[in-house]
């Protein structure tokens, strides 16, 4: 067996296996939030009067630790709520840019300026993307179930008049977790296949050829790669390092790092089933949009 297929393999079951387990757990915890704080106080915690609701949104993505598919199960949550969609995209936006172990694993790994740069980019344009698009009414582009989880709300309404809730508040809650799971399951283990196939096949040599200092497209071109990898924060950040002592300037690196932290193809998958391909394209050009930004960012201070 080849190296590359073993590290394929072997990038796919761990993946797979991880991704599975924290889609659940996230979609049980969502559940649980749900059941505990009812549709009308996550609707007034992130409404978008006088912008208290985007800062709200993404104070919460930032001390969220989530990857870009784990957040799905949260965004599931508060489609369900149906909380004011600017500030949920902010979330979405902010959550696995934003992500603790990632910041923290930058300004290990390159310094306070190029973690001030990527965080300044992540937080500047999810905040404004998010206001854009809750102001060209991209809401409409949301895929709304036909049949919401009405017992969900209801409970939630009974609990806090004080009524009594059959089986208790938290009835069910494993259920409706695991139905969450199979119904995207599809998306999610094909996304895993082909991101663990990019991650195994895809030369390390290619990537500097093509984002090397010496060209001028290095950073789009770096950001553009980086969308289809699914790659765990905890190996982007040093193979981001291994770049840059192969010629890969600072920039295409940050790039690189947002693309793949922001819109893995596993995430652009599971989105198709809540997003029609117009808001989804939108999500990508915004994530782009910011590595972008974040790239010619650190290639102008470093």
């Amino acid at each position: 067996m080849s190296a590359q297929l073993q590290d394929t393999l072997f990038m796919f079951t761990l993946l797979a296996t991880e991704l599975s387990v924290l889609f659940i757990g996230i979609s049980f915890l969502v559940g649980a939030l749900q059941r505990h704080i009812p549709p009308s106080r996550l609707e007034a915690l992130l409404s978008n009067s006088g912008g208290r609701g985007y800062l709200i949104a993404a104070g919460l993505g930032a001390i969220t630790p989530f990857c870009s598919c784990s957040t799905i199960p949260m965004l599931k949550g508060l489609i369900r709520a149906r909380v004011s969609f600017g500030p949920m995209t902010v979330f979405l936006f902010a959550s696995p840019l934003l992500n603790p172990v990632v910041v923290v694993l930058l300004f290990a790994t390159f310094g306070v300026g190029l973690t001030a740069i990527y965080v300044l980019a992540a937080l500047t344009v999810s905040l404004a993307a998010g206001w854009s698009l809750q102001a060209l009414g991209y809401e409409r582009y949301l895929r709304r179930e036909e049949n919401p989880v009405v017992s969900v709300a209801s409970s939630e309404e009974k609990s806090c008049t004080g009524a009594s809730v059959p089986g208790g508040k938290y009835s069910g809650l494993w259920r409706e977790a695991l139905s969450d799971f199979v119904r995207v399951s599809p998306y999610l283990l094909i996304g895993v296949a082909i991101g663990s196939a990019i991650y195994g096949y895809l030369p390390t040599d290619l990537l500097a050829k093509y984002a090397g200092q010496d060209n001028p497209l290095a950073i789009p071109v770096a950001a553009v790669i980086g969308v289809p990898l699914y790659i765990r924060a905890e190996a982007v950040i040093p193979m981001a390092s291994a770049l840059m002592t192969k010629g890969v300037g600072a920039g295409a690196v940050l790039a690189l790092i947002i693309g793949s932290a922001g819109a893995s193809l596993t995430e652009l998958i599971l989105l198709r089933s809540l997003f029609t391909p117009r808001l989804l394209l939108a999500f990508v050009t915004v994530v782009l949009a910011m590595a972008v930004a974040a790239g010619y960012g650190a290639f102008l201070f470093f």
